[in-house]
Parts: C-alpha cells; structure tokens; sequence
C-alpha cells in the first residue's frame, strides 16, 4: 500500500471504473485483477475507442527474452520503472528474475516500493532535502529495502552532507558515481573530477560509494562501428576510474555495482559490466523499453541489435502495445480522421503507424494498405491519409484502425490502465499506471 498524504492506495489492485479512459460507460466498476473475467472484447466493441492495449504474447516473450540475454552474460537486469510505472509490468518483471527495479524520481520510487520492489536504483541525481527525507523515510518502514541512488559533484554532495547533519542518526546513503560525456547528460566529466568526488564520499559520513553508473543512449547513432567504439570509449573510462577507485580503497561494499543499458546499444554495454577487478563485481542493464517494445523507433535500433547478437527478427523483442481508434470522419479525398491524438498516443519520436484495420462488425484484424500513414495529429484527431492508388481500400467511418507507436514511454504516461489481450483481442488481465 502506498500511503500519500494519509490516502492509502491499492496500487496491485486499484478499482476501475467509467471515468477511466476506455473503461466501459455502462459497466460496473471493477479491480483491475477481475477485468480478464470480465468477458470483453476489444474488436466486439465492448470498450470504447480510443484504446491502449498490450498484447499478451508478445509481452511475455519480451519479459522472457531479456531476462535469457541478461543471464547468458553474467549480469543481472534492473529495468527502467519509469517507462510503464505499471505494478503489475513490476511484479512480471521480478518474477520472471530480475534483481531488482530502476526509478528516476523518489516519487516513482515509493510507487515501487508499494508494489513489491525490495532492491532499486534511481538513475538520476537525489540533492533535494524532501526527496532524501522521502528515502530515508521508506527505508525506515521497510526493513528489507535497498535504495541506490547516483551522485556526480561535489556540490551534490555537499547538499547531502547538509541533509545529514540536520538529521543525525540517519544511516548514510548508498550511492553509485556517475561518469558522463561531455555535451550530454549527467555525470563526472573527467577522471580528475571523478576521482575527486570519489575521495569525498569515502571520506563523508553521509554516503557510501557501491560502484560506477553511466549512460551510453545519448550516443546511439544506428551505425554499428560508431556506437561499438562510442560504448567502448565510455566503459573504458568507467573501468579506469574503478581500477583507481579500487586501488585507493574509495569503494565501501564487498560487492562492486556497475550499471548501464538504455533501450537501444544494450548488446554492447552488457559485454562490459563485469569488469576485472580484484573485487566481486555486480553488472545491473537498466533498459526498460523492452517490455512492450514498439513498431517504430525501438524496433528500427533493434534491428541492428539483432545483427550484432545474430538473432532473427522473428526470435527478437516483439512490440506488444497497440492504439486502437475508429475512423470518425472522411471529409475529403484521401483523408481520415481517427479519435485518437496526443492525449492518448506518443508522437515525440515519429508519428503512430498504421499497422491493422477491422471493420464495423468485425472480430478479426487485417493489414493494412502500404501507403496509409499518420501525418499530424490534434489532441483529439489523428489524420490518416493514404495514396490514390488504394482508394479501392480506403477506411469507411466506423471501421477500426489499430496503430503502432514510436516510443512507448510516452504513451503509458497517457492511460491510467491497459488491458492485456490474446491474439483474438479478448481482454485476459489489465494494468494500471501511476506516474
């Protein structure tokens, strides 16, 4: 149970109801557990449109196949929480081996820590006195809680130092370091500055130094030369400054951490996050992306992943979440509008793809024609406009169209829930989301 501000949510089974989007208008409310009883089907019209979905076939084949590659190099699996904040895409991804979840923010952190989740990383800088209290608080509450989090100055350090001394008593913070790229994100940009910040945390009593964390996923360009030698320049780096860290005695845990992997190059980082040190070493991947995939973005870097690991397409991560929208209105020649826009589908990446049709009436989805693509999208509309050569397969309004996404991150913050459907559509489970 999550508590905020004294209102105790059920965050593994909230109740839900009409005012959730693409809830049924007339059904009754329901737990999110009892939704797969419920009988429905997404292509009969037993939910109103526009809706997320996730299929079930491919999400467990993606959870699975990560947790294989990540056990097939030594290293265990931290997935990013951030990209679903869903519970229950939590507690598959635990049950199926993962050592534990990354969070960005504490707020997202404590949404975890509700749902189960005993071993976090927060992938981000924690200097704020209310998100250090909000740590310490839940670390208090929950005995078995391990919560890491990353540092990257002096001046960071210096805010936690402040925290602290005004809170004595408090256990000191387990934190990793983070090692940056110049011109892109967070992180200690050299090693003298690394190995400067690393002596101050060994010598502060507000933090213990576990290990090394960067991140490779501002560099991907799609080339496999330039993103092989980028990543390797990166954990050289990180290597280095561990083997000096290691020497010095700065690291103050048995067992070393080092964590890296977006969604992107985590073939190439995962050969890198056991580095020789005399020291048992712990390499955590952090993507997160994986879990439902997409049709777009991720699945054209994925391709090249694929011919670096020498892995069929087919055998690959499969996208799994879909937005289905009816067609709404046809006002002129080779254009349709869809009731679904950015309220309810990501466009930051590329725009949705049309990927199936169904008709009014129908239970089945068919391809769709190759020239139908999105072109711009309102908060409400998505226009859909296809070549002249397939006006004899034009979409009649009523008809149903189900469209893949470009970057799923940003379709999940969209919904509240998801549900889950076989492969005929009929919805077997459902998620909930709480970013």
């Amino acid at each position: 149970m999550l508590v905020i501000k004294e209102v105790r949510i059920d965050v593994m089974d909230p109740v839900l109801d009409a005012h959730d989007k693409g809830y049924p208008h007339n059904a009754p409310p329901r737990a999110c557990s009892m939704v797969g009883a419920a009988g429905w089907n997404v292509l009969a019209g037993d939910l109103p449109l526009p809706l997320a979905l996730i299929k079930q076939g491919a999400l467990e084949h993606n959870i699975a196949w990560m947790q294989d590659f990540v056990r097939a190099h030594g290293i265990d699996l931290a997935p990013h929480g951030k990209t679903t904040m869903s519970p229950q895409l939590f507690a598959r991804q635990l049950a199926a081996g993962a050592w534990g979840m990354t969070f960005a923010t504490v707020t997202q952190l404590a949404v975890g820590v509700a749902a189960g989740v005993h071993r976090a990383l927060i992938a981000n800088q924690v200097l704020q006195a209310d998100d250090l209290a909000g740590i310490a608080e839940l670390c208090a509450r929950h005995a078995d809680l391990r919560v890491i989090f990353l540092v990257d100055s002096l001046a960071q350090l210096a805010l936690i130092e402040t925290w602290s001394r005004t809170h004595p008593g408090a256990p000191a913070f387990e934190v990793m370091m983070e090692i940056g790229v110049a011109g892109a994100r967070t992180g200690c940009r050299t090693e003298a500055q690394a190995l400067a910040l690393a002596r101050a945390m060994r010598a502060s009593a507000a933090v213990t130094l576990v290990g090394i964390e960067c991140y490779e996923g501002q560099g991907v360009t799609g080339d496999d030369r330039h993103d092989a030698d980028y990543v390797a320049a990166l954990l050289d780096r990180v290597q280095a400054i561990a083997q000096t860290c290691l020497t010095e005695g700065l690291f103050e845990a048995h067992e070393l951490l080092f964590s890296a992997g977006g969604s992107a190059l985590f073939d190439l980082v995962a050969k890198r996050l056991r580095p020789t040190l005399n020291r048992p070493v712990r390499g955590l991947l952090r993507s997160g992306c994986y879990v439902t995939h997409d049709h777009g973005h991720y699945a054209e870097l994925m391709r090249a992943v694929n011919r670096r690991i020498g892995c069929a397409t087919e055998a690959g991560l499969r996208p799994a979440i879909e937005v289905w929208a009816a067609v709404q209105s046809c006002p002129e020649p080779h254009l349709a509008l869809l009731t679904a826009g950015r309220r309810d589908i990501s466009y930051d990446q590329d725009m949705p793809i049309p990927i199936a049709r169904a008709a009014l009436g129908e239970r089945a989805a068919r391809p769709v024609p190759r020239s139908w693509r999105v072109s711009e999208l309102n908060d409400q509309h998505a226009y859909l406009r296809w070549d002249a050569a397939d006006d004899a397969l034009a979409p009649v309004v009523g008809e149903r169209v189900g469209l893949g996404i470009s970057h799923p991150c940003t379709t999940f913050d969209k919904w509240r829930w998801m549900p889950i459907v076989d492969n005929d559509y009929r919805v077997v489970d459902a998620i909930t989301m709480h970013f």
